[in-house]
């Protein structure tokens, strides 16, 4: 290496890396400061180092936030592949130490929560009982964006709400199906198009998730709305709001099962192609994970992707 070059590399600090990472996937100093832990004004003080540094502007700032110059766009691509080697570089070190340690952040749908995680992760517990596991639920599109901007190791959701450049792998399918009160005039009907249901109110997920924006989407290709009585945040709710005459709702089959003595209800088939679901393992790299993390890769894609 020239000592130019030398020169370079012992002037670029890799926390400033990281910090304009974070500046760049949120758009805001402001936004990347209540992130990281970090005053906005250290963050501004990094930033315009590592411009000093480079000798270019890396960013245009305005009152909305921050957007990159051409600049800019390239130093992201660069550290973005130095921060992702420093990753992988963790993993494969992690594996000398003596025994599986570590903890793992799992940020998961209320679909994969309810219907899996409970026993796969029991299960895997009480191999690695050294392993930490943080589960959260979220809605899929908030579990794609926790493990884009890396506040979790591992996602678990449904792939349709899309995953940029992450990759994913497979875990589960689920099925949807119309949950209604017995006696109710659905109740009896073997298997239906989504669109029969839109003659009733339905009692539906939080607007934002996968479930109930899947709905809307068919709704709208047929030219109908959703007449929606209340939101809900948990199946739970949904069933005892279903129970109680406010509607009728959408949900997964197995959680519908899983769910005893909830109320009077019964399950009819959506035929619809959207019904049938698959969850998928989410994560930046799974080549990057560390041992702990890829242990549970490994145990959770052990598991048949089946219903």
């Amino acid at each position: 290496m020239k000592t130019a070059d030398r020169s370079f590399a012992r002037r670029m600090d890799l926390t400033s890396l990281q910090l304009f990472v974070a500046v760049c996937e949120l758009g805001s100093i402001g936004k990347a400061a209540e992130r990281e832990f970090i005053a906005a004004s250290a963050i501004s003080k990094r930033l315009a180092d590592l411009e000093a540094t480079l000798g270019t502007p890396l960013l245009y700032r305005h009152t909305r936030g921050v957007d990159l110059t051409p600049a800019g766009e390239s130093l992201l691509h660069h550290a973005r592949s130095v921060l992702y080697s420093l990753e992988k570089m963790q993993g494969e070190l992690s594996e000398y130490v003596d025994g599986v340690r570590g903890h793992v952040r799992v940020h998961a749908s209320i679909s994969a929560i309810v219907q899996f995680l409970p026993e796969d992760l029991g299960a895997f517990i009480r191999q690695h009982e050294q392993v930490k596991i943080d589960l959260e639920e979220h809605l899929s599109t908030e579990v794609v964006r926790a493990v884009q901007e890396g506040a979790a190791d591992l996602g678990v959701c449904n792939v349709a709400v899309g995953t940029g450049e992450l990759q994913t792998l497979p875990y589960r399918q689920d099925q949807l199906v119309l949950i209604v009160p017995q006696g109710h005039a659905l109740a009896s009907a073997g298997a239906i198009d989504f669109v029969q249901t839109l003659d009733w109110d339905h009692v539906g997920l939080h607007a934002t998730s996968s479930i109930y924006l899947a709905m809307r989407e068919a709704a709208a290709a047929a030219g109908r709305s959703i007449r929606l009585r209340i939101h809900v945040t948990g199946l739970d709710a949904m069933c005892r709001m279903i129970h109680n005459g406010l509607g009728v709702g959408v949900m997964p089959r197995r959680a519908f099962e899983l769910m005893h003595g909830v109320g009077k209800l019964a399950c009819v088939t959506l035929r619809d192609d959207w019904a049938h679901r698959r969850i998928e393992l989410v994560a930046r790299d799974f080549s990057t994970l560390p041992v702990t993390a890829r242990l549970l890769v490994d145990h959770l894609t052990a598991v048949p992707a089946t219903t």
